[in-house]
This record gives structure tokens, C-alpha cells and sequence, in this order.
């Protein structure tokens, strides 16, 4: 099929030498940049999380109370900080 699109004159012009060198079009490049892009989002799933967590009692009672402020001193306290 064929169709129109814009490409930058630098771009364009890097593409011909690429095309030239590897004994192949341009649109053959195209073709196979768009392949490309198309299967790099099609496996692309979503990011997630690890489930991690760790046998404790909860908070200490001086954390369950805390504001900000100390609970950044006792996160830097239990690191030797």
C-alpha cells in the first residue's frame, strides 16, 4: 500500500546511506522500524511490584504515634545513622 508521510531531511538522508550500505529500500527500512516499534509495545506489559514483606509485630508503639519527623529519625536510627 502506499502512502505519504513526513520525514526530516536528515533523517531521510541517513536512511538512503543505511539503505545503500545494507543493499536494501527505504521503505523497507520503514517497514521494518514499524515492525519493530508495533512488537516492542505489543510485549510491553505493565510494571509490577514484587509482593514483599516480612514476619514482625507491627509498629513500635513510639512509630504508631510519630510524625514525620520521627519516624525518619527512627528509620535512620535502626541504620546506624
Amino acid at each position: 500500500m502506499k502512502t505519504t508521510v513526513e520525514i526530516p531531511d536528515a533523517l531521510l538522508a541517513e536512511a538512503k546511506k543505511v539503505a545503500s550500505r545494507e543493499g536494501t529500500t527505504v521503505s523497507a527500512l520503514i517497514e521494518q522500524g514499524l515492525r519493530h516499534a508495533i512488537s516492542q509495545r505489543r510485549k510491553g506489559s505493565p510494571f509490577r511490584m514484587r509482593k514483599v514483606t516480612f514476619k514482625g509485630r507491627g509498629l513500635s508503639a513510639d512509630a504508631k504515634t510519630a510524625g514525620w519527623d520521627r519516624l525518619r529519625e527512627l528509620a535512620f536510627e535502626v541504620r546506624g545513622g
